[in-house]
């Protein structure tokens, strides 16, 4: 989890290139359904925040939205460009570094790999968050009936296996560097 010291700007700087990476990675894991595709983006935007806190977190995530803006094919299905900020995704998008920043915050107040069951919990919180904003914004454009049904319960199970995963993902973590210190 984030540490008190912060660290140096370079390193920073690799941080946020290896984030965007890592998030453009997991655009590529995708199941493509429609309107709005099941990918591994929202475990990896959630697992940046835990490990880089809320702040280097949401910078991390917002430079892989910058990248998307300017046209590089770093989302679900290689996406990129303008249309995904106004289509059917948008508003998952924009929870994106909402999530890694509440997701750091709460790593950073012990919601993490030390306590697995807190971790999932936050994960979850996190999760839900980027899914109800998404379902909004996609009921919004299609009606909110159909917002739900298309874009919310087909994603639960699968948020809560991401959840859990992540949470395991945290205590594997913390136990490495509880016995490296």
């Amino acid at each position: 989890m984030p540490s008190s010291r912060s660290p140096s700007l370079a390193r920073q700087v690799l941080m946020v290139l290896g984030g965007t990476a890592v998030l453009t990675a997991s655009s590529y894991i995708s199941i493509p359904l429609q309107p709005v595709p099941v990918s591994m983006q929202t475990l990896a935007v959630l697992m940046i925040g835990a490990l880089y806190g809320w702040r280097l977190g949401g910078i991390t995530v917002l430079a892989w939205l910058m990248e998307a803006l300017a046209g590089l094919p770093v989302l679900a299905g290689g996406a990129g460009g303008l249309a995904p900020f106004m289509g059917k995704t948008a508003g998952y998008l924009f929870a994106f570094p909402l999530g890694a920043m509440l997701m750091g915050w709460l790593a950073a107040r012990g919601w993490d790999g030390a306590k697995p069951v807190r971790a999932f919990l936050a994960m979850f919180l996190c999760t839900t968050l980027i899914l109800l904003a998404g379902g909004t914004w996609l009921g919004m454009l299609i009606g909110m009936d159909k917002g739900w049904q298309f874009g919310v319960l087909p994603f639960l199970l699968g948020d809560v296996l991401k959840s859990a995963l992540g949470a395991a993902t945290l205590a594997l973590w913390h136990g490495v560097r509880r016995r490296g210190a």
